[in-house]
């Protein structure tokens, strides 16, 4: 094999030269990207959960419910239908919450009930808890979040 002589070196290559300047299709993506829907922060969501902070049992299921009214189990229950926004490892909105005991919720969310039977429970108790939460938050309510959100 025959060496080289002392000549001049080639120019190493700088960093990242090696790539191409972005494509219309990928610069396309980015700026779309940052045009997403804001999602709710923390705290947001935090002052529907607040709201139902001593509050009674809205859900009031009859056999599994013990309408104590100084009950010290009740909780915001999500509503577990894909309208709002249910899905596998996901929350509904916290817009969509109702005070519930402990034992309402887990009927709720691990009963045998129809899943029929568990959304007309849920929503009557929706529509009788959201005034009483419109008030407690100071917001008005002129029509049902289930037929504003379509």
């Amino acid at each position: 094999m025959k060496r080289s002589g002392f000549g001049p070196r080639p120019k190493p290559m700088s960093r990242g030269s090696w790539k191409s300047s972005p494509s219309a299709a990928t610069l396309k993506q980015r700026s779309t990207m940052k045009r997403r829907v804001k999602k709710p922060t923390v705290a947001e969501g935090s002052k529907y959960l607040a709201a139902c902070r001593d509050e009674p049992c809205y859900l009031r299921v009859p056999g599994i419910c013990r309408r104590n009214p100084n009950d010290e189990t009740v909780v915001p229950c999500h509503e577990n239908s894909l309208a709002a926004g249910k899905g596998m490892g996901l929350k509904s909105n916290h817009a969509r919450t109702v005070p519930g005991c402990f034992w309402c919720h887990s009927w709720l969310d691990q009963g045998s009930a129809t899943r029929e039977k568990k959304q007309v429970t849920f929503s009557q108790a929706f529509l009788e808890w959201q005034p009483v939460r419109a008030r407690k938050m100071g917001t008005a309510v002129n029509q049902p979040e289930e037929q504003a959100n379509g």
